[in-house]
């Protein structure tokens, strides 16, 4: 195999999400902070983390939690000063971890000096900067957008400019103009902002919808997918769009091929394969690896052709392992690489959504999810708070506790198409609060549990947002008492993956043949082989191993229940027979 089993630091890194303003508060203001990170960085290191990466802490508005930039070369003051992120990289890099920040550059935010140059006059030379375009004019003779795109988050994805008479594009919220990158000079001041951070020492970057800078010439209307609203989804037209693989190999050679860091994709509105490939294949000199979104939209209803992120549809277990397999095998022989996520900050938590939060099954389902990621081929991301099987937070909780623009969003156009539909003010809601009790982004957005004094130990003041109730018992100071606590399990299970290269980078076979509960899996590398058996319902399961030969010379390497429990512990018949209880899983190991 060419390139699979290359070896590099950023395939073997055990990656480590931040969002910031949540995770832990050094000065009592309620927000966290880049010192508040600082403070936990023996934490991180203990836990087996060796890359932090950084949701953004740039000067921004906040109108997208950050995802908003008014300055690219300044850290938020809520956050700190680039001297606390000096001396935070100082501290990853003095214990052998590495920094990567966010980079948000499909847009900015409308407060960024590039925008307010850009809207200041037609004749501004940075008008070309963003997307601007005259109105049209509807039969009546009213002014109406350029077209009729959605954006992500709310209606048309243009706004209107009074001063200058024009529309400006923005797929997300209207302070998040986008940048026109058909613009040479746009593209050199990223560049340009890409070298600030690397030469101060950043470690590489995440980059945000970077699947959306170029757009479809001419930014036709998109079809009617939602019929009778007068905006429709048109991801079609500007994700994965005629010139972006042009731009990224310009940014891979300007900017990423002159140092010695890593590089990650976030590339929504794309299920193709191929798609997904052309970013990340070695011979097309882009980038190290994107996320891919199957899984995440496995609990996610179709509207038209796009997935209604805020509402949950039931999910089977083949659908998560065909996904999960297929990726597993795809282009290895290219060298494709993957990205192994269940959890980030635009999803909800994972054991309430892929395992169980029931108190019985909670902890158990939290381990058994930890191994199917543990186990799997590609680069491992892990989102604060998953280390301890956090979960949702309370379907009692109002609407006036969901603090995302998404969820606000959504809200308030159902509520207003209720309203005119029923002619009545007040209307029934509780379905949409049942969707997002189940799938707002708030979820992995609440302040991190450190312990069980007030505000979970995350802050001296006010947080910013509530902190999930369950607090009291759910924290790293009372895990880190447990052996056999979720924070125990995933130390286990990240030291399990680092001494055995053969989970990043062994070939996979799938051994379930389609049973509808349990997951079984081989992983093989230099004549080692990973055996691993999950177990996704609470109802116990026997499961015979087929094709798997000398399985007397497993042993188990790590599983979710106290070994002595149960008949047998679970441990490897000679006649591949497990009897599996509810939620188990187990890695066995055969050098």
């Amino acid at each position: 195999m060419a390139h699979v089993h290359e070896r590099t630091w950023w395939k073997e890194a055990i990656v480590y999400q931040i969002y910031p303003i949540s995770f832990f508060d050094s000065n009592g203001d309620g927000i966290g902070d880049l010192n508040g990170i600082f403070a936990k960085l023996d934490y991180l290191k203990d836990l087996g983390v060796d890359v932090l990466w950084l949701s953004p802490i740039y000067r921004s508005p906040l109108a997208d939690m950050g995802y908003d930039i008014a300055d690219y070369q300044n850290i938020d003051e809520r956050y700190g000063t680039l001297d606390d992120w000096d001396n935070l990289l100082k501290g990853c890099h003095e214990r052998g971890m590495k920094l990567v920040m966010d980079l948000v550059v499909n847009h900015s935010s409308d407060e960024h000096e590039w925008f307010l140059q850009s809207r200041s006059s037609k004749d501004d030379p940075k008008r070309d900067w963003y997307i601007w375009r005259p109105p049209k004019v509807d039969s009546a003779g009213n002014k109406v957008p350029p077209n009729n795109w959605r954006s992500v988050f709310q209606g048309s994805a243009w706004d209107y400019d009074e001063k200058t008479e024009e529309y400006y594009l923005h797929l997300y919220v209207s302070k998040q103009p986008d940048f026109n990158w058909d613009n040479l000079d746009v593209r050199k001041a990223v560049y340009d902002l890409m070298k600030f951070w690397l030469d101060r020492g950043c470690d590489g970057f995440r980059m945000d919808v970077i699947n959306l800078i170029s757009k479809v010439d001419g930014l036709p209307d998109a079809p009617i997918s939602a019929p009778g609203e007068s905006y429709q989804p048109a991801s079609m037209y500007y994700a994965n769009g005629p010139r972006v693989h042009e731009y990224i190999r310009e940014m891979e050679d300007e900017v990423l091929s002159k140092y010695d860091i890593m590089t990650v994709g976030e590339t929504p509105f794309t299920h193709d394969a191929e798609e997904l490939a052309a970013y990340v294949l070695p011979a097309n000199k882009e980038l190290n690896m994107v996320f891919q979104f199957e899984l995440m939209d496995i609990d996610s209803p179709m509207e038209g052709p796009q997935r209604v992120p805020l509402i949950k549809k039931e999910w089977k277990l083949e659908e998560l392992r065909e996904i999960t397999v297929r990726w597993q095998l795809y282009k290895r022989d290219e060298g494709f690489w993957n990205a192994i996520f269940i959890e980030n900050h635009d999803h909800s938590r994972a054991v309430s959504r892929y395992g169980n939060d029931s108190p019985q099954w909670r902890s158990l389902s939290a381990k058994m999810l930890a191994i199917l990621e543990v186990t799997q081929g590609g680069t491992l991301y892990v989102y604060q708070g998953q280390e301890l099987g956090l979960q949702n937070f309370p379907r009692s909780w109002g609407i006036e506790e969901y603090k995302d623009v998404a969820s606000q969003n959504y809200w308030h156009r159902i509520l207003k198409q209720r309203q005119r539909e029923s002619g009545k003010e007040d209307v029934d809601m509780s379905d949409v609060l049942d969707g997002f009790s189940q799938k707002a982004r708030d979820h992995a957005r609440v302040p991190m549990q450190w312990d069980k004094s007030s505000n979970a130990g995350f802050t001296t003041g006010t947080p910013w947002m509530r902190v999930n109730e369950d607090y009291e018992t759910w924290n790293v100071s009372s895990q880190l008492q447990n052996l056999s606590s979720v924070l125990s399990f995933y130390k286990s299970a990240l030291k399990l993956r680092k001494t055995h290269p053969i989970f990043t980078y062994g070939d996979f076979v799938d051994l379930s043949g389609n049973h509808p509960q349990v997951f079984a899996y081989l992983r093989t590398l230099d004549g080692a082989q990973a055996l691993v058996v999950l177990n996704f319902k609470e109802t116990p399961v026997a499961f015979q191993l087929v094709d798997v030969e000398g399985l007397d010379q497993y042993r188990l390497a790590l599983a979710n229940y106290d070994e002595n429990a149960g008949p047998g512990g679970g441990r490897l018949a000679a006649d591949g027979k497990i009897i599996m209880r509810g939620y188990e899983g187990h890695i066995y190991l055969r050098s």
